[in-house]
This record gives structure tokens, sequence and C-alpha cells, in this order.
């Protein structure tokens, strides 16, 4: 089982030169009586040009028309008529045959023709990309921008992509969209790559300086679950154009699945730290009783404390190194990752998270050695929740993988209670697209992770380095809290390094016979704890 993953290329790359493409119009008024027609009846045009785009003829949308008024709840009666209709799964036979057998090198090479992105013309700080749609995207998005208050859909024209070197037929009919990419100014600087939503219900963003690593969800449904994973889709964007020398941009999406509709409003910030301030809201057409919030995914293959039989040149291959987690008592809990042999799935019982996330805490080129992946550009993901999230559990599946591209790690907050059907669930979190979190809680925090062979038998050897200023110079003793349920701890020995704020603890587990021992160790110096708490599951 792998999770599924942007079939572009992960190699990242710094920020790009910019483009110089054409602005767009401006559209009229209509009222909210003309926005939103009957629940669940017929839509609108969505594309005023050459085609109409037939995404809402396939289902029941009701998508405001070019030139209606956008209002602030607008996708949201979108979202609640959407689920009192019978779900309908979105169309892929109406993919013209060229695009539908274009190979994976084909599809990848279309892109945004010079000249042609949104917006840049207008000198604002972004620019906006309609993806096309093809053989690895085939589901159809609608896109649609706010202007003056009024939405504007975005028209097929076969003009605005290049090909690297195959040409487009033209169509009959509109292809479509399958997404759209963002571009920004990081602090007054070129045009560089921003967002990306496409697949499924998927998106991501950068930090100022790095590479597409790991993946948000909108919404995740029943993962690694036995009556199988459902994933909801987008099915259409708002794009708010921004005003000149306005640094956030604002993205309404429209998402549906078998069992949920949903709305999000997403605003977002490029810079140091990227920000996207998320609000959701979830209408379900059946009880809900697996649902993931926050859910975010990233690829790891190998590292120091788990090559799982890689033959690789390389020092590690992997977006994301751990999981972090602040719970609600505001204890910080480090957990690596790895890539295991069966399913792993851990849950981390909580009462209103501060917050959590999947990380990469290595940045240095030698930590991974890639010249081509670069891995040590990829962001950090760390969520805080906005408001009281009640009682659940930080979620992390590791998915065994044998492909540095397949996203093997998901982690999500799993609510307590279930929905139920006909309910409205409403939340709101930040995310932060980060080299590093906003905050470090005050506690040295866990700097690497090492495992190999013990001292004989089948022992494991763990090396875990903890960093912070309590290890600056020498000081009171450390206490070592250290557990293994199941198994053993058979030795331990701590090695301080002050000249690089570090302590090293150096100890044995011997597992006997246990086929899973979840281990967890912390310091402590008069009886406070004065660093993360580190939990890892051996398994064989």
């Amino acid at each position: 089982m792998t999770l599924p993953t942007d079939a572009r290329s992960d190699r990242p790359s710094r920020p790009r030169a910019p483009v110089r493409p054409g602005d767009s119009a401006g559209a009229g008024d209509r009222t909210r009586r003309d926005l939103l027609r009957a629940a669940g009846g017929l839509a609108g045009a969505l594309a005023a040009g050459p085609f109409a785009a037939p995404l809402a003829a396939q289902t029941a949308l009701a998508l405001p028309p070019a030139g209606a008024r956008f209002e602030p709840g607008t996708v949201v009666e979108i979202a609640r008529a959407l689920a009192k209709a019978p779900y309908a799964a979105p169309r892929t036979d109406d993919l013209p045959g060229s695009l539908r057998n274009l190979s994976r090198e084909q599809y990848n090479a279309i892109g945004t023709a010079p000249g042609r992105a949104l917006w840049a013309e207008a000198g604002l700080r972004f620019t906006l990309e309609p993806l096309h749609r093809g053989s690895i995207f085939a589901d159809r998005v609608s896109l649609a921008l706010i202007e003056d208050g009024a939405v504007r859909p975005v028209a097929y024209d076969r003009t605005l992509f290049e090909t690297g070197g195959f040409v487009l037929p033209e169509f009959q009919e509109d292809p479509g969209f399958s997404g759209f990419r963002l571009r920004a100014r990081f602090s007054g600087a070129e045009l560089s790559d921003f967002a990306l939503f496409q697949g499924a219900s998927f998106f991501r963003l950068l930090a100022a300086g790095q590479g597409f690593g790991v993946t948000a969800r909108a919404l995740t449904l029943r993962p690694a679950d036995a009556r199988g994973e459902e994933f909801p889709r987008f099915r259409a964007f708002w794009i708010e154009r921004p005003a000149a020398g306005e640094d956030r941009l604002v993205v309404h999406a429209l998402i549906d699945s078998e069992s949920a509709s949903g709305a999000l409003r997403l605003g977002l910030r490029p810079g140091e730290a990227s920000i996207a301030d998320i609000e959701g809201t979830i209408f379900p057409r059946v009880g809900i009783d697996h649902l993931g919030l926050g859910g975010m995914q990233a690829s790891y293959l190998f590292g120091p404390h788990d090559r799982r039989g890689s033959d690789d040149a390389r020092a590690g291959a992997y977006a994301a190194g751990g999981l972090q987690i602040r719970n609600g008592a505001e204890e910080a809990i480090w957990r690596p990752v790895h890539n295991p042999d069966t399913l792993q799935i851990s849950s981390f019982l909580d009462a209103d998270p501060k917050g959590f996330g999947l990380m990469q805490r290595a940045r240095a080129y030698a930590a991974f050695e890639d010249d081509v992946q670069h891995w040590e550009w990829r962001p950090s993901l760390w969520l805080e929740p906005l408001g009281t999230w009640g009682e659940g559990a930080v979620t992390l599946l590791e998915i065994p993988s044998d492909s540095e591209f397949n996203e093997n790690i998901l982690a999500y907050w799993r609510p307590k209670t279930a929905l139920a059907a006909g309910a409205e669930t409403r939340f709101a979190y930040r995310q932060f697209w980060c080299w590093e979190p906003p905050e470090h809680p005050p506690v040295a925090r866990v700097a690497g992770t090492r495992s190999g062979r013990g001292s004989g038998g089948n022992r494991r050897l763990f090396l875990v380095d903890f960093t912070g200023e309590a290890f600056a110079k020498p000081g009171p003793e450390v206490e070592t809290t250290l557990t293994a349920s199941p198994g053993t701890i058979a030795r331990q020995v701590l090695y301080p390094y002050p000249e690089r704020r570090t302590m090293r603890v150096a100890f044995e587990l011997d597992p006997g016979s246990e086929r899973a021992c979840e281990l967890r160790l912390a310091l402590r110096r008069d009886g406070r704890q004065i660093t993360e708490t580190w939990l890892y599951r051996w398994t064989p």
C-alpha cells in the first residue's frame, strides 16, 4: 500500500526567473440569488470562451455563473447543497484519447507557455498557472477568478501551454484543467514556485528557497481502514485576485466524495515561513467514524536509523524525518519515522493538541549526499489548531515503500467523536511551511537518531542525540528516563559533548522474541524534564 503522490518530478528547484504573461479582464455583477440556484439544480456557464466547461453538467453542482457575486458563504452553500444530492463520481471518459495516452514524460512536459501566466503583467506578487488534464491527472476541476467581487471563470485556451516537443491537437470540446500552480515574489525577488493544487484534495506550499516536498490534504477519510480509503477530490476553485502590493492570496475550494462534501477557504502568505490559514466546513452524506483533519504526507525511504536493506550510495532519502507533536499538556514529542516491513499505525491520544507536523530537521547536504533531489531543501509542515479540537489522536501511518517517490508517511488528527449524516462540522488551523517551526519548546530537542546491530543476539544499538542550551556546559547530573514496552533495555550510557551543546544517549534494546517494541526516552535534571520526549517503535 502506498499513498498517491504528485506525478510531477519531485526534483526541487530554487526560485525561478519570472515570466511576463498577459493580464485578465474583470467581470460584471450578479445578485446572490443568481449565484446559487435550486440546491442540486443546473449550473450556469463556467467559462467565457470557445468552450463551456462541462463539469457542472456531469454532477449536481450548482456553480455560480460568470459575473455572479461571490460572497463569503458562497462555497459553503454550494457544498451544503451538494451533500443533499446523491454522489456523482467525476468523469474521466470525456478525456480525449490524445491526452489519455500521453506517456508520463509527455504529460510532465506540459507547462505554461512563456508570457501566458495570469496576472504577471499586472505587477502583482503572484501569478497563476492553470494545469492541464492528461494521462496522470485525469480529474477535471473548475477554475474561476474573483475580481471586484464577481466570478470570472478561467476559459481553456490551448495557447496557454507549451508541450516540450509534441503538439496539442485542436479539441472539439474543452479538455479542462486538473489544478493550478501559484508563483510568488518572496521578499520582492523574482517570481518562483509557491503553491501547487493538483490531485485528489492535495496541495503543497513552499517557503523561500525550498523545493516541493511534503503534501497536505484538504480532507482525509478512512486511511489504512479495512473498508478501504476514500479519497475526496477538489472539484472547483475560486481564486481572489490580490490587490497591488498585497502579500496574501485567498483560495476557495469545493471538495466532494462519496461520504461528504466540503468547503475550504485558504489564506496563503509566502515568506521565510509560508503560512496557510485554513477554514473548512464538512457536510457528511453518511455517518463518518474515521475522519482525518490536517492530513499531511511525505516520503521516507531510508535514513541513519533505518536503511531497510537499501544498497544506496546516498546517506539518506526522505522528505520528512519525523513527527513532531506538542500535545494538550504542552509536552514536546519527537517520533522519528521509518520505512517498515509491514504497515504500522500509531495513535497519540490527546485533547486539544497545540500542534503537530511532519518535519525535516536534517538541513545539511551531508545528511543526504543527493545532488539531484536535495532533500535538505524540503519544507517542514507544522500545523496549529485554531480553536479547541477536543479529544482524539494524532495518528501516524508508516507504509512499506521501495521508492523514494512514494509518500508513504501520513499524519493527521483523528477526532474521537464520529460525524453524523446531515451534520455540519467546522474546523480551522494554521499551517507553517517552513525551515523551522515558529516556536521551539523550552527544552533540548532531538537532533539525531541512529540505529544498528547491538553487542549480540538480536539486540539493537540506538544513539539518540539531544541538543540545546541545557548541555552547553557541565551542570547537575542528568537523569535518564528510558523504557521499552515490551522488551528490555540491556545497557545505557550518556556521552556529553558541550562544545556541540549535545548529550548523546547510547542504549541497547533486547526485544527477545517480540515483534514490536515501543521505546520512550527523555532526560531530566533536578526533577524537571529538559528534553523532548523521544518515541520510537522498533520492528524487526
